[in-house]
Order: C-alpha cells, then structure tokens, then sequence
C-alpha cells in the first residue's frame, strides 16, 4: 500500500491529480496545517501539538500517532514543508521506501528560501524514487547522488499544471498580487509600499491582493489605499482569475508555475527562486522594492504576453506519475 501525505494548501493541490487518478491501494495521511482544505478527504489524521519549531511538531506528531505506517510499502511525500521531511524521515527509520513529489527544486542557497530549501535536499538524500518536474530538476539530483546510489528518476512535469488545462488565458485590466513569504517579512511594508506607489500611479489597472492571513503581512495593509485587498480567494476562483489577469506580482513558487503555464508575466519578489526555467521568458526577478517598481513599469509600458512552451509541464503529470505508481505496486 502506499502511504499519500499532504496538509497544506500547495501540497494539496499538487497531489489531488495524483489521487484522483489512482486505482491501486492507497490511504491518505492528512497532517492539518490547513484545516480548512481537508473536506474530510484522508484516512488519518495528526495534528500538530503546540511548539514554536515546524519540525519539533511534525516529528513529535507522527511519534504519537498510531497505524500511520501499518502495511505501507511505500511513503509519497510533496514539497519541502516540515512535515513532508518528518514523514520521509519516519518512513526512511522504518525502511520504508520514499517517494519524492515535485524532486529536485533548487535555489542554491540554504538562506533562501528557509527552511524550505534544506528541507527538500534531505528529502532527496533519502528518497527512493525521485520525481521531477523538470530535466534541470532531475540534474540537480544527479549531481547530488554517487556512482554507488542506486537512484529512480524521472521527469513528470508538475502536477499543478494538470488543475489548469480547463482554463482559457485571457488578458484584462487586473493585476493579482500575493506576498507571504517569510523572508519578506522583515520589509513587507516596503514591499506594500512599492505596490502601493505603482497601483497610484497606473490607475488604468486594477490591483488586486488577497490578504495573507500572517499578522507579519496583514499588519501592514493600511499601507494599501490604492489596491484592492480581498480575503484569501479560493483555489479554484484564483486561478480562474489569474487565467484573466494581464500579469503577477508574487513571492510564491506555485504561481510561478502556475502563472507559465497560463501565459503571464510573473514579476518574482524574491532574491532567489528554485524555478530558474521560467525566469526570463516568464518571471523576472525583483530582489528588491525598488527594482519591482522599474519592472512592473517595463511590463506595464510594453507587455508582450510569454509565448515560449511552459517548462513546467504539460497537464498530464499526473497520469505520468500514475503509471509509475502503478509499476511499484505491481513489484511490491
């Protein structure tokens, strides 16, 4: 059988294509970092006991939970959170064999993103099967590995992509921001700022943002008089949106993808980024407020929607993935 876990949003979305595809024996591990995605949809369920570290919690969670691995033969982690590691790392100290989903994300610098980026380069140390969304991905794995690793990878694209091909790209007067990450939050309200100061100034186009619910971004809302700050929006409704919108502004790696995928221009509020395909043809990265207010303004002036081949995927990771499955369970 093969154990599934996710509990956050992204994990979610990524491996709802998976399980919808799937025929053989599975159960579902929920790990509830955000309840409000399950609708019921897992086996088991853990929750996460009150500690200032992810990690501490998630390893401390699964040490108290029982039958989490009974008849598992295999454990599908997603990502890089801290549950993801402590499950793949449970599982290793059982000898159960892990498989790796969206493997081989980089951004070569343990800093950026953190904790996130060490994380996901453990999860590879002791993963069995490896599955990358890119060529470049499965690299990376390649030149972390021995001659001695016996290694299984392949190169899938990403299940995200699989939740858009419904979608038909459009291009209106709105601009969908989101920001949230951690190592923004020390100049979150400089980031506001600077959108605040580009929304002003190009009243033609609608900024939208839905507010993240961390109290080290949402305090600094008051900055935004000239943009539209709406409640988080829901997964389905957004990307609808953003298959409408005329660009990105955004710190999440998911919308990268996602905004390729959908033929928008992605300004990355980022110093560094583990999706290095898209930037250029699809993202450009604004390390600082200052240098998104010069590109968003390039963008804004003369904006050339991407027509390059997305190079994360082609919506049909899933069934890729899949077959794979399928070939483990029939050797289990």
């Amino acid at each position: 059988m093969i154990l599934i876990s996710y509990g956050t949003r992204p994990e979610w979305i990524k491996v709802k294509p998976i399980i919808d595809k799937l025929t053989m024996p599975y159960k579902i591990l929920f790990t509830g970092q955000h309840e409000d995605i399950s609708q019921g949809s897992y086996d088991i369920k853990i929750k996460f006991p009150e500690c200032e570290n992810r990690l501490d919690a998630a390893f401390a969670a699964i040490a108290h939970s029982k039958d989490v691995f009974k008849d598992v033969s295999y454990v599908l982690v997603q990502g890089d959170t801290a549950s993801a590691l402590a499950i793949a790392m449970s599982a290793f100290h059982r000898n159960i064999k892990i498989i790796h989903l969206e493997a081989g994300l980089r951004s070569f610098n343990l800093e950026h993103p953190f904790p996130e980026e060490f994380y996901r380069k453990t999860i590879s140390s002791i993963a069995n099967v490896h599955l990358c969304p890119t060529f470049n991905n499965a690299s990376n794995i390649l030149k972390e590995t021995t001659m001695s690793d016996k290694i299984d990878i392949h190169v899938v694209g990403n299940t995200v992509c699989d939740n858009l091909t419904h979608l038909d790209t459009s291009y209106n007067d709105e601009v969908l921001v989101t920001l949230h990450r951690r190592e923004n939050h020390l100049k979150m309200d400089q980031w506001f700022t600077a959108i605040e100061g580009i929304a002003e100034n190009n009243p033609e186009l609608t900024f939208t943002l839905p507010l993240h619910p961390n109290p080290e971004v949402s305090k600094h809302k008051h900055l935004l008089k000239h943009v539209n700050v709406v409640e988080p929006i829901p997964y389905e409704d957004f990307i609808e949106r953003l298959s409408k919108c005329r660009f990105v502004i955004s710190d999440s790696g998911g919308i990268q993808e996602e905004s390729a995928f959908l033929k928008k221009k992605c300004l990355v509020c980022r110093e560094y980024t583990e999706r290095l395909e898209g930037v250029g043809s699809f993202s450009t990265m604004c390390k600082t407020p200052e240098s998104l207010i010069m590109e968003t303004q390039k963008v804004i002036t003369d904006y050339i929607p991407p027509i390059a081949k997305c190079p994360y995927g082609d919506g049909h990771a899933a069934e890729k993935v899949v077959k794979i499955l399928e070939g483990l369970y029939e050797n289990i």
